[in-house]
């Protein structure tokens, strides 16, 4: 299926509209999941004074990715407790934000604070220092926000920010923390509790009420994506973690699994798969390992290739029968032929970083955010060629995917919201 008809698609089961200003960026990566758009004209070089619409101070901290919808711009944020490593304060002070923007100037509306549930997991300087308290990017169908909150649960709000219902969907926590973003299909919210219950599960979207739950998720701190199998069926699927640890694919209306095939094999695993014509492509983990599976199938099925060529963080981003990505411990970026999986390069970045940030496609380009506010833009095509190298004056952490917005680009730190663009 070509790439207009896969995004037509995702936005009419997610419900995306289209407005006057833009294609709505409502979840996680994108429409469909896919890290993609068509928009043109993004800036290759820009700076904390040169190609900014605009920079806007954010009431709270975190890991989140922003998303659109209509005129305003969504995110989540925390402030009160682990904002500094050296003095991070009382956990009974941990506040949770909705936050919306004007989407053209980047002002703040309103912002909603939630309490969380206590006790959260401790903050410590090191793994939660990466992630925070508000890492799980939320998602709308043009009517309401569904955010994620961890032990706290999912929170219902309408697009002025009044709450319609919260559900709890666990009490576990981690020193890892929570990150894992949650997807719509019809009337479902489904979300990854892997950290929180150990289980996949999916609300309705009315009331907040289990519909399905899918247990024996492991430490899979993936999103689940939705992913349109040959034939027309919408599936769910997911990276699960363990020693024997499987990639599956769900039912979405019932949470059964339809089929399974042998994962990373890893005692965790982070990334999320991305899809297209059918074929699930699923990278991450310690074991070195990244398979590509058709889906439709049943039971146990064999992958249609398998590489040793991995990331452990960031999920990879599809272009024209490639997949790139970005090793976020050895800050290389490597390109992969889709079709075979094999090598095409892989190429050593300096000056990187970490980078937890998956990347994002526009206009021949892939961008990859890392954590110290840079963002290196390379040529999407299966030559290396690094086109820029863009810092912003703020170095606060910036783990936080970037999203494709009519020409610009959004991209969060843990201080800012910025719009990368023409003037």
């Amino acid at each position: 299926m070509k790439r207009d008809v896969f995004t037509l698609l995702a936005a009419i089961f997610l419900g995306t509209s289209t407005t006057a200003m833009a294609v709505d960026w409502m979840q996680f990566r994108g429409p469909g999941g896919s890290a993609r758009s068509d928009t043109k004209g993004i800036p290759d070089k820009w700076s904390e004074t040169e190609n900014i619409v605009f920079k806007t101070k954010l009431p709270g901290m975190g890991t989140s990715s922003p998303i659109t919808v209509g005129d305003a711009i969504y995110l989540t944020c925390y402030s009160g407790y682990g904002e500094s490593g050296t003095a991070p304060g009382e956990q009974k002070d941990l506040l949770r934000h909705l936050v919306c923007l004007e989407r053209k100037t980047g002002a703040i509306r309103w912002t909603k604070d939630i309490k969380p549930e206590l006790p959260e997991s401790a903050y410590k300087p090191g793994n939660d220092a990466q992630h925070g308290y508000a890492s799980s990017t939320p998602v709308s169908d043009g009517k309401h926000i569904y955010a994620f909150f961890g032990k706290s649960g999912v929170f219902c709000f309408d697009l002025k920010g009044e709450q319609v219902w919260s559900a709890k969907v666990g009490t576990g926590t981690t020193g890892w923390g929570s990150a894992t973003s949650p997807v719509l299909y019809k009337d479902l919210v489904i979300v990854n509790a892997a950290v929180e219950s150990g289980a996949m599960m999916a609300l309705k979207k009315s009331d907040g009420k289990e519909a399905w739950k899918f247990a024996g998720t492991g430490s899979a701190w993936g999103s689940p994506m939705l992913v349109e199998a040959p034939g027309g069926k919408t599936e769910v699927v997911l990276s699960l973690a363990g020693k024997t640890g499987k990639i599956v694919g769900l039912d979405p209306e019932s949470g059964k699994k339809l089929w399974s095939c042998e994962g990373n094999n890893d005692g965790y695993v982070v990334t999320s798969v991305v899809s297209n014509d059918g074929i699930v492509y699923a990278i991450g983990g310690r074991a070195n390992r990244s398979v590509a599976i058709k889906a439709g199938g049943s039971g146990e099925v064999m992958p249609v290739w398998v590489t040793r060529l991995d990331s452990r963080v960031n999920s990879p981003v599809y272009h024209e029968g490639h997949l790139y990505w970005l090793n976020e411990q050895r800050a290389q970026v490597s390109c992969l032929e889709a079709a075979t999986g094999k090598e095409v390069y892989t190429e050593r970045i300096t000056g990187i970083g970490r980078a937890y940030a998956s990347p994002v496609y526009a206009d021949g380009k892939i961008y990859f955010v890392s954590d110290t506010g840079s963002t290196f833009v390379v040529a999407a095509k299966p030559k290396y060629e690094l086109l820029a190298t863009n810092k912003l004056g703020d170095t606060s952490r910036t783990n936080a995917s970037p999203v494709i917005d009519d020409g610009r680009l959004l991209i969060r730190t843990d201080k800012h919201l910025y719009c990368v663009g023409k003037k």
